[in-house]
């Protein structure tokens, strides 16, 4: 990497005292504050970016280098280049929220990087180090600091993404590849008002089978899920829902959110949730809620539940609610649920439940710092890099390590 001074790169700014180093060059032109304000008022999901974005390039003679942090905009790239043809890229989705004026704080990142490597292994890409995972985002959050909306339900959305840019189209996996690191000012995926959404069961397409990429976030997995999707709408859903592969009869994961049925209620309630096979991604946000509900007391028991567990379970009562989660939507209650051959029914009394709210609220206090951080999971970014910012080292371990790769 050029020096700190070098007009290649522009000054070279030390992220956390430590080897991580990400070369800044701010933006000649960015959005002026008051259309900024604008934008924030009500951003659509994924569609206004921040000034800025992080890249990083990787070859196997010097590994991740060229780290920079640099204007947002569009990329010079091969028509040859593999990520566009055979698809190896994998992301991440996670969020910062507004502390203060002057402070961020970033929810979960090591465990985000953690998960990036382990499906950047599953489609033969090369991890990055954590360190400098968590040094982008520290770079990026603190340079568009400004773009943090404010409100509970308000945050700003961080978008890693690592592919293969090497020009050649023989099948094997490259040895070039690019990292991205984007950002967007977002609210609640389902609107600023709690609502239960509606789910619809998809009969003729699955997600993942065993032995697959389930468990990786990668793009074919979002980009194979369209079709169901766009039916489940055409019925009046929010949500696909997927069932799997083999028996077409155990429930996963939603479209983009996994799955939490309760039994029983208020200090007696239990939760289920599909346990990680390989074939459900393993959500950050999943790990977390097994996580709270413990603090409060809840049990939590990770086994299959069919279709017809959940119809039964909802008809005799046994199930309370069911909720979804994922960073996009956070908790979200399920009211109805479309099944197959035009059976359907409701869960609970249509409406957003107790445990889910409870959960919910608990995690956006968290989020906000109303409640103590007992996991440690929230990483401190300060606008001054020189303040009292959480130090860059490694978070607690937990499940997410074991993710299948």
């Amino acid at each position: 990497m050029a020096g700190a001074n070098s007009p290649e790169t522009g000054r070279t700014a030390t992220v956390g005292g430590g080897a991580p180093t990400v070369a800044v060059r701010p933006h000649p032109g960015p959005v002026p504050d008051a259309r900024r304000r604008e934008l924030l008022a009500a951003p659509p999901f994924g569609e206004v970016f921040t000034d800025h974005m992080v890249t990083a390039r990787w070859n196997p003679g010097e590994g991740w280098h060229d780290t920079v942090l640099g204007p947002f905009g569009p990329l010079e790239l091969s028509p040859a280049a593999v990520g566009m043809h055979y698809g190896q890229s994998v992301f991440e989705g996670f969020k910062a929220h507004r502390r203060s004026a002057e402070r961020a704080a970033v929810f979960r990142p090591w465990d985000h990087a953690r998960r990036l490597n382990a499906s950047a292994r599953r489609m033969a890409a090369p991890p990055m180090p954590p360190e400098l995972f968590v040094a982008a985002v520290e770079a990026l959050v603190r340079q568009d600091m400004d773009w943090l909306p404010e409100g509970d339900d308000r945050s700003l959305y961080l978008r890693p993404v690592v592919f293969a840019d090497e020009p050649h189209l023989a099948l094997r996996r490259a040895r070039s590849y690019l990292f991205l690191l984007l950002a967007f000012p977002t609210g609640n995926f389902f609107g600023s008002e709690p609502r239960a959404v509606t789910v619809a069961v998809s009969e003729e397409y699955v997600r993942a089978t065993p032995g697959g990429t389930g468990a990786a976030k990668c793009g074919g997995n979002y980009a194979g899920s369209y079709l169901a999707q766009e039916e489940a709408a055409g019925r009046g859903a929010d949500q696909v829902v997927w069932l799997d592969a083999v028996e077409r009869r155990w429930v996963e994961e939603l479209g983009g959110m996994n799955l939490f049925f309760v039994h029983g209620e208020g200090e007696r309630a239990e939760l289920v949730t599909p346990p990680l096979t390989g074939t459900i991604l393993p959500g950050v946000t999943r790990d977390t809620l097994i996580t709270l509900a413990g603090d409060l007391g809840m049990r939590v028991t990770e086994a299959p539940v069919s279709l017809d567990d959940w119809r039964d379970g909802c008809a005799g009562g046994r199930i309370s609610e069911v909720f979804a989660c994922g960073t996009a939507a956070r908790v979200t209650s399920v009211g109805r649920v479309l099944g197959r051959g035009g059976e359907e029914w409701t869960v609970g009394d249509g409406g957003p439940g107790p445990v889910a709210g409870r959960l919910s609220a608990l995690l956006a206090s968290v989020h906000r710092g109303g409640t103590a951080d007992r996991h440690g999971w929230c990483h401190l970014v300060d606008r001054d890099p020189h303040g009292v910012a959480a130090p860059l080292k490694p978070g607690p371990e937990n499940s997410l390590t074991e993710t299948p790769s």
